[in-house]
């Protein structure tokens, strides 16, 4: 298909959804309601089905947590943040942040139809288990060894250990139907941003926000699995 043809066609549907929000002044022409139409972004399940865009975000956050809190611990313990130490704990958290939830998918994925009448509480299950837990680590006190090195064996070990609970995520997602493709996406960018965030915070702060990180993000992650039960008992619906 010719470029020029097929950027009309990508901009005439743009368009044609933007009509959809709009509103007409005196004078006949149209404005579009932006708090309308990211309104209807946020809140579409035509994407996520039964998750739509904010909550995936949330989820993402609560997820990102636990990288969030060992980034903190590296800023610590590096006499210097450098442009290689942003991109390490951004692409071992990241990635494997992203990864997990791919592996957990597939893995329950083609016995879903099994335990379909229970998916909803499969899936929160998984989130107030891992939610009270990151609160459990964080309210214990225990103190995180310090560790500047960013090699191979360091980050993959810190890697995997922070990317477990998106591993039981991934499993909920094959309950709930969520597009795997865009939750992968959001998460491992999320995770991304948030690594850098802690690696910045721990060189300047120390440890001080790194138990509120945890407890915020299993809070987080308690509250998103109690939504998931009351929709599916039609008690709220977003």
């Amino acid at each position: 298909m010719d470029f020029r043809a097929f950027s009309d066609i990508k901009i005439s549907k743009v368009m044609h959804i933007f009509s959809d929000f709009s509103t007409t002044h005196k004078n006949g022409r149209k404005k579009v309601g932006f708090f309308t139409f990211f309104s209807y972004f946020c809140t579409s399940k035509t994407k996520f089905e039964t998750m739509n865009f904010i909550t995936l975000l949330l989820l993402a956050i609560g997820l990102s947590m636990d990288a969030f809190a060992v980034s903190v611990c590296k800023g610590l313990s590096l006499k210097r943040t450098s442009l290689r130490a942003y991109l390490a704990v951004g692409l071992w958290f990241g990635g494997f942040q992203a990864l997990m939830p791919v592996a957990g998918y597939y893995l329950i994925y083609h016995f879903k139809d099994y335990v379909t009448a229970i998916d909803h509480w499969i899936a929160f299950a998984l989130l107030l288990l891992i939610g009270i837990n990151m609160i459990r680590e964080a309210l214990s006190g225990k103190e995180e060894s310090a560790n500047a090195s960013l090699d191979f064996k360091t980050m993959l070990l810190l890697a995997i250990a922070t990317s477990i609970d998106a591993l039981a995520v991934g499993i909920s997602f094959a309950c709930l139907e969520v597009n795997l493709r865009d939750a992968v996406i959001t998460i491992g960018i999320t995770t991304f941003i948030l690594s850098d965030v802690g690696l910045k915070v721990g060189s300047l702060f120390g440890l001080r926000y790194k138990s509120k990180a945890e407890i915020a993000g299993g809070v987080i992650l308690i509250l998103l699995g109690v939504k998931i039960v009351l929709e599916h008992l039609e008690i709220i619906s977003f």
